[in-house]
């Protein structure tokens, strides 16, 4: 038998003409098409309605919360209840962990000769507001410059009851000024307040975008406070 006698010959097939879809198949696939291209720019449009529809978080302020929450670099943070709160001196209160840790700080920079003066501590969102917007018009500031030196109502850590500014008692004309940082107190801050769960809040350069402000620390020394405050520490890492 010869070599090749074993191997079948392949079978020629002609294929079948395709049938035409039917007109309903025809519209449905034409609907479906549809459906999936207005899904997609939907999605597409979304983010930029969702922007343009929810309204702005601070009455009066045009500016809309960043995609991290925050507003014209500030975390948003709740007030807390003045009930909740101890006084640490006439006019101004702390929560209690915050002005327990606080007092030792004072007490302990006392020891050493310093004294630490607290000129800012709790502020309700209404006295943030006034500090915001009536001190932006004196100055004839636009929001963006504004928020640089003084958060947003309702973003502003002071709020929170853990937050204080505090001065040089020997060195008032310093107060409030980035010449503090030249000063006893500070030094003594910068090397002592990380052990009563003291922290700088805006530090030089901060990724905030906030101006430098060595006078304001707040505390996280609980776990509230850690969990206020966690977002701002990993923006800070």
């Amino acid at each position: 038998m010869p070599l090749g006698d074993d191997i079948p010959l392949a079978r020629r097939t002609t294929p079948r003409p395709r049938r035409p879809a039917s007109l309903p198949r025809r519209i449905a696939q034409v609907v479906f098409t549809g459906a999936l291209l207005a899904g997609g720019t939907v999605l597409l449009l979304i983010g930029p309605l969702r922007t343009w529809i929810t309204p702005t978080p601070v009455p009066g302020l045009s500016a809309r919360l960043g995609p991290d929450g925050r507003l014209l670099g500030h975390f948003p943070y709740p007030e807390a209840d003045p009930a909740d709160l101890v006084a640490i001196a006439p006019g101004l209160s702390l929560k209690p962990d915050a002005a327990r840790a606080l007092e030792a700080m004072r007490a302990a920079a006392d020891a050493d000769g310093v004294v630490l003066t607290v000129l800012s501590a709790w502020r309700s969102v209404d006295l943030q507001k006034q500090l915001f917007f009536d001190v932006k018009a004196e100055r004839n500031q636009t929001s963006i410059d504004r928020a640089r030196v003084s958060a947003p109502p309702g973003f502003s850590e002071h709020s929170t009851g853990f937050a204080v500014d505090l001065g040089d008692g020997r060195l008032p004309a310093t107060n409030l000024m980035e010449s503090f940082e030249a000063t006893e107190a500070y030094r003594w801050l910068d090397r002592h307040a990380a052990r009563f769960h003291f922290v700088r809040s805006f530090p030089r350069g901060n990724p905030q975008g906030v101006s430098y402000e060595p006078w304001h620390w707040r505390f996280e020394g609980s776990s509230e406070a850690l969990e206020m405050f966690e977002p701002a520490q990993r923006l800070a890492r």
